[in-house]
């Protein structure tokens, strides 16, 4: 076997102690991260003889272009740090979660008066987090239970006690009112620590308050208050209902159970708190095509507990693993008390293993039906594009672009690809428009065409060989989407008998008004019915471009900072802005304004208020929506 020079060097001067090592592509992309207690030992077992007759360690050695490593004072801080880089990198021939994405979290927010919301993102604000959860909707569903067992507000109003009307949210009890005084601190306070215990498990210990609650509300002649704690007992009641009870002991576990399946591998979490089985989430693990089970299950525990909101006092598994004591070791920091990872071999344990394994069995047969499913949409949306737009072959790569402003400020422009149907997001581009002052879609998108089909030219006549990312420009789409109607077309054609390639790539606009697809040679537009795989296909694509623009524009606009968004409404210049900000003493104050509070400032009309007022409204739903499209 030939080794590089360069990394012969490397593995002799490798140390004899704990670390990360990273082994790296000749595109600088990295292929592998590992930890060891003695790196010169464990790399170098990778170039052996034997070693070889090892498929993906022969893979990964022939791609071997680089070595570097990070020695760690111990063993868990390798963990750690080994976690951290897969994380980061997602090495394609380390085992690791599938989807480069976050998973999301239910957060209870760190405020007089707590909201309850979802996110991507756990941080070390003060706030409580559970999860993560796989499932989005299925996270949506449990808020609306937690809202009305346990009414919590969801606005951004400063709460006072002193506003004059409370929002609808109020007259469906689905709110307690803090902003108008309808319920001071405290009890409001109290109801959410009842929402915390009870996501904790404590569901008895809840209802017993609730039930203690109602009591004294009846005592002190508060009907209609113990009327609404009752319906809430009453709900909390069928919930217990469809709790299963896996043990009388109060325990604190999660059981961890593998299914695999032709190369593909799924981990089945049980949560069991105080006995009962609070809810089962499911992982799909990539790159354990030749790994062993208890390598995933390590890959597992590592990284799932990495972003974990909560590490209970025991963890059962289906197998013992060889780094348990690390694990453990680790999972303590991190519970700040003991973890043991157990493996039971009867009594209640293994029935709920068990149980947990069929479950994951279930999980990856659904699994692979939908992925069939969906890979035999792909391939009939595909096909169809090809039939309803006459092209030479089946569309297997497209681009799709999009540009994205407000009233011609920051302007940018995105390129998502799909290939076979699916998004391949590491091929995406984003663009600041550069040359064009002002509002003009049609000059931003040839702009954006121009430098894409620029960077094409650039790549194969050999100007940019081996940049980085060039893969993604290197290649000629099957099929080009514009955003847009015909003026869009018509900068998207210009622009590709630039480069002479109007024969080569086939181009469509997609208008979103009707959902008509314009084509170069066409008068009037190619209609599909709306249910046909090949529009929902397109529009897929077409709407990711456009939450990849937003999402863009949306981090250049916080940069230039709320100050020049005020700028940005017609009608306000220098005077009027100064009024503005000497009347309210704050941007956030005028962000916060109706329309008649912003009609009392000096100089500012009653439609000029209305359009201050509209402005921010539609930021607040930008915002909303990019990151509702950027979680979902």
């Amino acid at each position: 076997m030939d080794i590089k020079a360069s990394i012969q060097q490397k593995l002799g001067s490798l140390p004899r102690k704990t670390g990360v090592y990273i082994m790296r592509n000749a595109k600088e992309r990295v292929i592998y991260v590992g930890k060891a207690v003695n790196l010169a030992s464990r790399v170098r077992s990778y170039f052996n003889v034997s070693a070889q007759e090892n498929a993906k360690t022969r893979r990964l050695v022939a791609e071997i272009d680089d070595l570097e490593w990070i020695i760690t004072d111990t063993e868990v801080d390798a963990l750690i740090l080994e976690a951290n880089l897969i994380k980061k990198h997602r090495p394609r021939f380390n085992v690791r979660l599938k989807d480069d994405k976050r998973y999301p979290y239910l957060k209870v927010t760190n405020e007089d008066f707590p909201k309850v919301l979802i996110t991507r993102r756990m941080q070390r604000d003060g706030g409580r987090y559970f999860g993560p959860y796989t499932s989005t909707g299925a996270l949506r569903d449990t808020l609306d239970l937690l809202r009305r067992l346990f009414p919590y507000r969801t606005c951004d109003r400063e709460i006072t006690g002193q506003d004059r009307r409370a929002c609808l949210y109020h007259d469906l009890q689905l709110c307690m009112a803090p902003c108008i005084g309808a319920v001071d601190k405290d009890r409001y306070n109290a109801t959410i620590e009842l929402l915390i215990r009870f996501m904790g498990g404590e569901t008895e210990e809840v209802m017993a308050d609730l039930l203690a609650q109602i009591q004294v509300a009846a005592t002190e002649m508060q009907y209609e208050r113990a009327a609404q704690l009752r319906d809430r007992y009453q709900s909390l009641q069928h919930v217990m209902e469809r709790q299963r009870i896996i043990t009388t002991a109060a325990t604190n576990q999660d059981v961890v159970a593998l299914a695999r399946d032709d190369g593909n591998a799924c981990v089945e979490v049980f949560f069991v708190r105080n006995g009962k089985l609070l809810g089962r989430e499911y992982f799909v693990m990539e790159g354990g095509h030749h790994e062993a089970d208890e390598e995933i299950v390590t890959a597992f525990l590592q990284q799932f507990y990495t972003d974990a909101a909560m590490v209970p006092p025991e963890i059962l598994l289906p197998a013992q693993i060889a780094e348990a004591a690390v694990l453990e070791q680790w999972l303590r920091t991190k519970r700040g008390d003991v973890v043991y990872l157990s493996v039971p071999h009867e009594g209640p344990g293994k029935e709920l293993l068990d149980l947990a394994a069929t479950n994951a069995g279930e999980t990856m047969r659904m699994l692979k039906a939908q992925w069939e499913l969906d890979q035999h949409r792909s391939e009939r949306a595909l096909a169809e594009l090809q039939e309803a737009l006459s092209l030479p072959r089946p569309p297997v790569r497209m681009e799709c672009y999009d540009i994205s402003t407000t009233q011609g400020v920051e302007v940018v422009g995105s390129m998502v690809v799909f290939e076979h149907g699916v998004a391949k997001k590491s091929h995406y581009r984003r663009f600041k428009i550069r040359t064009v002052q002002g509002q003009d879609d049609f000059a931003s998108m040839r702009e954006v065409l121009m430098r894409r089909f620029d960077r094409w030219r650039r790549i194969n006549d050999g100007e940019l060989k081996g940049t980085r990312g060039s893969q993604a420009w290197a290649l000629l789409p099957d099929l080009l989407i514009v955003d847009g109607g015909k003026g869009q077309l018509a900068m998207a054609v210009e622009v590709l008998e630039a480069f002479d390639l109007l024969d080569k790539v086939p181009v469509v606009g997609l208008a979103k008004r009707h959902e008509e697809i314009f084509k170069p040679d066409r008068r009037l537009p190619v209609r599909l019915e709306p249910s046909d795989p090949a529009i929902l296909l397109l529009r897929r694509i077409r709407d990711e471009a456009h939450r990849f623009a937003i999402t863009y524009h949306r981090q250049r606009r916080t940069k230039r900072g709320l100050a020049s968004q005020i700028d940005e409404i017609p009608g306000i210049g220098p005077v009027k802005r100064k009024a503005l900000l000497r009347h309210f003493g704050s941007l956030d104050e005028i962000q916060k304004a109706s329309v008649e509070r912003l009609a009392e400032a000096p100089g500012i009309s009653a439609v000029l208020a209305t359009n201050i007022h509209d402005h921010f409204e539609r930021l607040r739903q930008e915002k909303a929506r990019e990151a509702e499209a950027g979680e979902l």
